[in-house]
């Protein structure tokens, strides 16, 4: 059992060793993208767009919830005057 765990720690190692030494190729002058196969491509403007729009819903998000917020702190202050009002009175 011991032979057969130390043949597949050597292959696992082996395979590891291989794959951590493998280096893509160079690339030693510019290369335009419309040069580019399709796979190594990413246009940016989808992903960009997509950013924004996700800062904005965010941001509106948060808007509503602080003019939520105001309108609530309004309301008791309102109330407040109004009590402070019927007291006066009395």
């Amino acid at each position: 059992m011991t032979t057969l765990r130390r043949v597949a720690f050597t292959l696992l190692l082996t395979s590891v060793a291989r794959f951590a030494l493998a280096q893509p190729p160079r690339q030693d002058e510019f290369v335009p993208i419309s040069e580019l196969p399709p796979t190594e491509q990413m246009p940016a403007a989808p992903l960009v767009v997509g950013a924004y729009v996700f800062v904005l819903l965010v941001f509106f998000v948060y808007m509503l919830s602080v003019a939520k917020r105001v309108g609530a702190v309004q309301r008791d202050m309102h109330a407040l005057e109004a009590e402070l009002k019927g007291r006066k009175k009395a």
